[in-house]
């Protein structure tokens, strides 16, 4: 990885061997929000499915997504709790988020590997809805030790 990368390799590594996030997003009034997502990497990006888990409203109008069009920048955490606090450790990406639509080649790719993560998603349409593309621009990934 070239020095001046958003995230080292330490860093997509401890990524890919998590399995839930948790999303920041900014309303258009600047209000924050958070919640929590599967997702899938590449090396390059973040991909997060708006899959069919329920919802109360449709998946172009959940809040993330209403966000994230106002304002594309998000933040990533990843994050690990143990009573030894040696043991914390949390890496924090922010990024560029958009929505990848269906029937492109990096939604089809995204959906490949979201659905080789989870298997939940091989019973799940996620290939029928957008998927969220976050791309790093900065990234702190912080172990309690070395």
């Amino acid at each position: 990885m070239p020095a001046d990368a958003p995230l080292d390799e330490r860093a997509w590594r401890y990524l890919a061997n998590h399995r839930v996030a948790h999303l920041a997003t900014t309303d258009v009034d600047g209000r924050p929000s958070l919640v929590p997502i599967c997702y899938a990497d590449d090396g390059r990006a973040i991909y997060s499915a708006l899959d069919q888990k329920p919802k109360r409203v449709a998946p172009a109008a959940l809040q993330r997504v209403r966000n994230l069009r106002a304002h594309p920048e998000v933040a990533l955490l990843v994050d690990d709790y143990a009573e030894d606090w040696s043991q914390l450790a949390y890496l924090l990406v922010r990024g560029h988020a958009a929505l990848l639509e269906p029937s492109t080649p990096d939604h089809a790719a995204a959906v490949a590997l979201l659905r080789a993560k989870y298997a939940q998603y091989r019973a799940m349409a996620i290939e029928a809805q957008p998927i969220i593309c976050i791309r790093p621009t900065r990234g702190y990934l912080w172990k309690g030790s070395p």
